[in-house]
């Protein structure tokens, strides 16, 4: 009896280690929480990018957007800062992946009562990695500003 609890207690960590996760296993990393919102002077811009498969069937819908896994939507705002009013911009957008590889990205002006939205969708794959350049004119504004930010993907 004591020569099998000696075994048990041996073999025990052995047999746990090979309940673990192992060395392929691979757990992503919490992000910390990134701006989602910029000045530009007279104006305040808001973006965000999500995969299309966490909208709700009805927005989806609504907009016309493909629910996907493996399809991510940028969404772009503008507002008058001060007023938070919704102004119209042009919004352009160059988007690639860590690779270089180019995404292509047509956003779209959606009004919505008093809001107005731009939005655009691209494949994405699970962990890929993009980096969004948005050029923002708002209406009656002489430049262009411009915003950088990336986002990462998990589409399993």
């Amino acid at each position: 009896m004591k020569t099998c609890k000696f075994i048990a207690v041996l073999f025990l960590p052995v047999l746990l280690a090979a309940c673990g996760p192992g060395e392929q296993a691979t757990v992503p990393q919490a992000q910390p929480a990134e701006a989602s919102f910029v000045d530009i002077g007279d104006h305040v811009v808001h973006f965000s990018a999500q995969l299309t498969d966490e909208l709700p069937l009805e927005v989806a819908r609504a907009y016309n957007i493909e629910r996907n896994p493996n399809r991510a939507m940028l969404n772009v705002a503008v507002l008058q800062e001060g007023t938070n009013k919704a102004v119209t911009a042009t919004v352009t957008v160059k988007t690639v992946n860590l690779t270089g590889q180019l995404k292509n990205v047509v956003m779209r002006q959606i009004n919505e009562q008093e809001a107005i939205y731009y939005i655009g969708e691209t494949p994405v794959a699970n962990q890929e990695v993009l980096i969004f350049d948005i050029s923002i004119l708002p209406d009656g504004v002489e430049t262009a500003s411009d915003v950088r930010f990336q986002r990462q993907f998990y589409t399993n």
